[in-house]
């Protein structure tokens, strides 16, 4: 699972599986979840991410982590 945030567009990704999307549906006002061939979720986009969601802070609680990279943006 990989977390992106697109500061020029205020866009937050969520990309859940490494595969391709076939089909997109808005789920909500600026919200938007994409899906495999199979109808499974692989990815969630959150357009104004910074009017919804507090960019400040990321809490991953009981979470079965192999590796944890963190990257900043140049």
């Amino acid at each position: 699972m990989k977390i992106q945030y697109f500061p020029e567009d205020d866009i937050l990704y969520i990309d859940l599986a490494e595969k391709n999307s076939v089909e997109s549906e808005e789920v909500a006002s600026g919200i938007v979840v994409d899906f495999d061939e199979n109808g499974f979720p692989v990815g969630i986009e959150i357009s104004n991410a910074s009017k919804i969601i507090s960019l400040e802070q990321l809490e991953i609680s009981n979470f079965p982590l192999a590796d944890l990279i963190l990257k900043k943006a140049a």
